[in-house]
């Protein structure tokens, strides 16, 4: 990635999360939703824009679909912003990377978890011998 379309991926995941924040009313798109990360291509036609939402009841193809209904509205607006002679053309998809942290987190507790049990069953082994 050039250092231009660096800035450009930056200034679009800051513009949309403005964005949402301050001028969505789809209430598809209420809730904790972030953007996690852009990523635009080298010809800068094209942005690909993932998405993260923290919730119980997260319907993430509704999320989808709305971010696909306003897709018009954050093209409009970014381009009044930029200063480029085209705007790309944005494609949303759902970054699942933070649930599966969360995973990763449970199965480390879980074998921390059984190795300490291990563990003391040794040592509970190891005291009898005595």
């Amino acid at each position: 990635m050039t250092r231009r379309t660096e800035r450009l991926s930056q200034f679009i995941q800051n513009e949309i999360s403005d964005l949402l924040c301050k001028h969505i009313n789809d209430p598809r798109l209420n809730g904790l939703i972030s953007v996690t990360r852009v990523s635009v291509t080298s010809d800068m036609r094209n942005a690909k824009v993932f998405i993260s939402a923290v919730g119980d009841n997260i319907d993430k193809d509704e999320i989808l679909k709305g971010f696909a209904s306003a897709s018009g509205f954050f093209r409009r607006e970014l381009a009044h912003h930029l200063n480029t002679r085209i705007t790309p053309e944005l494609e949303f998809y759902f970054d699942d990377s933070i649930e599966r942290g969360i995973n990763l987190i449970n199965l480390i507790d879980r074998v921390a978890a059984a190795d300490s049990q291990a563990e003391k069953d040794v040592r509970k082994r190891y005291s009898k011998r005595k």
